[in-house]
């Protein structure tokens, strides 16, 4: 019976998401700062390039804050189970978007003292803002400890299939791939690390590792084996809703 392993996410993997994460909050928070500012100081007819230049300048703080909050979730993701975390943690930068722009929107077509040019040109350019860094914050396919578990048990099963049942991989630091063989094109002539496919991830502190296709269709080929039915289902499954 194969051992299942549970992911967890790593210290240095939660040190380099926990610092991602404050990046991400201070360009958030500057963002609305800025937000608040140009409610307050810009929102007049003679300010209008100011106000366009504050609302793409909170749009290019907000973006960077919701790329850098993904890629901390995929360093340290949420469990399912936790739901409201769960939710919140991976749609934060959508929540921020909201807080970011909506109330500047709202106060550029409610202000009685600005022209129609204004709020048509600023209000417009501040709905198109708001809805990129909704789209951007919005995570359609996120990460979770329970899609990470499946990950590792299925690309360990299928590690032990076509390597005598011993659960070893190589991999390089600054690539996404396990593979079954030190020579393998995409690792030779590079420093690589080995050991289990658990290893590989707590090294590497990615959520995007795959199984090297080469590799795979190297080790069916010469050792005259087909993987089981089951194990490349699982494989293909969990490395698909990975993506």
């Amino acid at each position: 019976m194969n051992e299942k392993k549970q992911f967890v996410a790593s210290r240095e993997a939660k040190g380099k998401a926990k610092q991602l994460r404050l990046f991400a909050l201070l360009s958030w928070i500057v963002a609305i700062g800025l937000e608040i500012f140009a409610i307050l100081k810009l929102i007049d007819d003679e300010m209008l390039g100011w106000l366009i230049g504050a609302i793409v300048v909170i749009l290019a703080l907000a973006i960077t804050g919701n790329i850098l909050w993904k890629k901390s979730n995929r360093l340290d993701p949420a469990s399912e189970k936790e739901k409201v975390r769960f939710f919140v943690q991976n749609q934060l930068g959508a929540i921020i978007a909201v807080l970011a722009f909506l109330p500047l929107v709202l106060f550029i077509f409610l202000d009685k003292d600005a022209s129609k040019k204004t709020k048509g040109v600023a209000g417009a350019i501040g709905i198109v803002a708001l809805l990129i860094a909704g789209i951007t914050g919005m995570d359609f396919n996120p990460p979770s400890v329970e899609q990470y578990t499946e990950q590792i048990n299925a690309q360990t099963n299928v590690v032990k299939e076509l390597n005598d049942g011993v659960d070893h991989v190589f991999w390089t630091p600054a690539g996404n791939k396990l593979h079954l063989y030190n020579d393998c094109q995409y690792v030779r002539g590079k420093d690589y690390g080995e050991g289990s496919v658990e290893d590989a991830w707590n090294s590497r502190g990615i959520g995007n590792n795959e199984v090297c296709k080469v590799c795979l269709a190297r080790a069916q080929k010469e050792k005259g084996i087909e993987l089981s039915e089951g194990a490349a289902e699982a494989l293909e499954a969990a490395e698909r809703k990975a993506k």
